[in-house]
């Protein structure tokens, strides 16, 4: 019954959208979607978008430096769908509606604001930005050209997380929360080796402009398909992993601004020539007397299963939940002290950014602001910003006013 139930919802679900999209898109009836970045996280959105937006949601162009994965992403796409080697030529296109922008992260902030100024809305994937500079000039595009921004920061659509939510913590019964741990271990993207045969780079695959607002360095298959382990194209496990969790505890407590940050760890064994740690804890502190704790680790993978979650400690008892869920989904314990609640073990399903998507589609009909929207995604990466600034610093970073967003 509980499957029968699912399976409805989704389709429903599915349906809203479509008719959503039906009321504010062209003659034809479709959103026009371009891709910028093509790469195996771009592949994957354009195949989600299809499924929640249907017939409603139309492919139209696809950009990538590789020409393989420009191929590979045009096939998905179908139909009349053109490719693009640079990404202005599909941004500037008048009859393109939105764009999903799944690049490299250090080329997200300029893409994003070059497409937002373009007329176009946008769901780029995370973290949004790793510099205060960037993510500023970001949500001052969105606002200057009243734009739609879905960050794809998609543990705020994760059902369970959002169960959680509604039933522990809007409701009060968490209490006073003191201390947010996060951590997310043992993630094989940071020992994630290149595959024969790229040695040499491969013809059809434009570096330079890979490598973009980046530092200019000789072709590196290391860097290319691991750019996480680097600091300039991904950030490392705080900028990259963390903001995943991180995120989720700014959702819960509707957390933004953090205060000041603390970092300790090191490259204790992957001495392969990464810039970022693979062993990292933070400690985040917010105005609202609450502190962050993120762990980070890549020693005991691969072998040992990715572990990803958010647990808040309070008066009320604690709330654990995990993202990579296996049984669980999330836990509340509760302090007979000061709650009546029961204890309680719920189960639940793994999701990925299917909710979020759906939700840019209809706040891109209705103009809302998103679950995810660009202010969420500024604070989140400048959370993670902080952490990144600590730890290269080996000191205590105080959160500066000039970081605070301007007015709406």
């Amino acid at each position: 019954m509980e499957t029968s139930r699912r399976t409805f919802l989704q389709a429903s679900a599915a349906a809203s959208t479509a008719a959503s999209l039906q009321r504010v898109a062209g003659a034809n009836g479709r959103l026009r979607v371009g891709v910028v970045g093509t790469g195996p996280r771009g592949q994957w959105l354009m195949k989600t978008l299809k499924t929640v937006g249907g017939a409603q949601v139309e492919l139209v162009g696809v950009c990538d430096v590789y020409d393989v994965r420009r191929a590979q992403a045009a096939e998905i796409a179908g139909g009349n769908v053109e490719q693009y080697l640079d990404y202005r030529q599909l941004v500037e296109r008048k009859d393109v509606d939105a764009v999903i922008v799944a690049s490299p992260d250090h080329w997200h902030a300029k893409m994003t604001v070059d497409a937002l100024n373009a007329g176009k809305d946008v769901y780029v994937e995370k973290p949004m930005v790793h510099y205060p500079k960037d993510g500023i000039a970001i949500v001052k595009a969105a606002r200057a050209n009243k734009r739609v921004v879905q960050v794809g920061m998609q543990g705020r659509g994760l059902p369970h997380f959002v169960e959680a939510k509604q039933k522990y913590i809007d409701t009060g019964v968490i209490g006073k929360v003191g201390l947010a741990r996060t951590w997310y271990t043992s993630n094989t993207g940071y020992v994630k080796p290149p595959p024969p045969g790229f040695e040499r780079k491969p013809d059809g695959l434009d570096w330079d402009r890979w490598l973009g607002p980046g530092p200019k360095i000789a072709w590196n298959p290391d860097v290319y398909f691991s750019p996480y382990k680097w600091l300039h194209y991904d950030g490392g496990m705080i900028m990259g992993i963390g903001i995943h969790v991180i995120d989720s505890a700014h959702h819960w407590l509707s957390l933004r601004r953090p205060a000041a940050a603390v970092a300790a760890g090191g490259t204790y064994f992957y001495k392969d020539g990464r810039d970022t740690p693979d062993v990292i804890a933070v400690l985040i502190e917010y105005p609202q007397e609450i502190t962050l704790s993120f762990v980070a680790e890549c020693l005991t993978c691969p072998g040992v299963k990715t572990s990803a979650g958010v647990e808040l400690r309070g008066t009320g008892g604690t709330l654990w939940a995990e993202r990579y869920v296996r049984d669980v989904g999330y836990v509340y314990t509760p302090n007979d002290k000061f709650s009546k609640e029961p204890p309680a073990t719920v189960p639940a399903k793994s999701a990925n950014a299917e909710v979020i998507l759906r939700d840019w589609l209809d706040c891109i009909r209705d103009r809302r602001k998103p679950v995810a929207n660009e202010e969420e995604g500024y604070y989140s990466a400048m959370a993670c910003f902080l952490g990144n600034q600590a730890y290269r610093t080996r000191s205590r970073v105080v959160w500066k006013s000039e970081w605070d967003l301007p007015a709406a």
